[in-house]
């Protein structure tokens, strides 16, 4: 029975994959990156408490986990109006979506990492830098963490991680963090 299941992840994988290059591949293909050509983007970061690196389709079910058992906690990370993730979210749903933020990463439009425990068990948070054009932004940073463990401080820990790295590694003059430094009212008002 494991073994099926394991086969058929890895044929909806495929699956996934093939469709997201044959019907988007063109769009995305067209998509210019908003990081300059010589930057090289970073896959991985890690500290004493998580590993931060380059979000693929091969995360799925545990992203799947963290995402469903967060979802009163995740909703309205993305702004006031967001409803993400519905509580329907399916998981070949979220499979899409790690193929197409994936895909992303590959064409230098948007990068998305997953934030895993150090032994890759667990998924513990997720963070999206988007390019933006909203003020004098250059980059849109949004982050979040489940819901089990904020209570241990991995909300702060994160954002002080990546705030930190986006300073000293990535290219940006003035990232913006909505729903942290810029609340979304004054974000959504840009």
């Amino acid at each position: 029975m494991r073994r099926e299941t394991q086969k058929m992840k890895t044929i909806l994988i495929n699956l996934v994959m093939l469709m997201l290059v044959t019907r988007s591949g063109q769009a995305l293909a067209q998509t210019p990156s908003f990081v300059p050509p010589e930057f090289e983007v970073p896959t991985v970061l890690e500290n004493n408490f998580f590993r931060i690196r380059t979000l693929t389709v091969n995360d799925v079910v545990k992203d799947y986990d963290a995402v469903m058992s967060s979802v009163e906690h995740l909703q309205g990370v993305f702004g006031p109006n967001s409803t993400w993730p519905e509580a329907d979210l399916t998981f070949e749903q979220d499979l899409i979506d790690l193929g197409w933020h994936q895909k992303e990463f590959q064409n230098r439009s948007t990068f998305a990492y997953t934030v895993v425990s150090l032994d890759e068990k667990r998924v513990l948070g997720c963070i999206y830098i988007n390019p933006t054009n909203k003020g004098d932004f250059d980059a849109e940073i949004t982050m979040w963490v489940r819901a089990d463990v904020v209570e241990n401080g991995y909300d702060v820990l994160l954002f002080k991680t990546v705030s930190d790295w986006v300073s000293q590694t990535w290219p940006f003059q003035n990232p913006g963090y909505p729903g942290r430094i810029t609340n979304w009212e004054q974000w959504l008002a840009l």
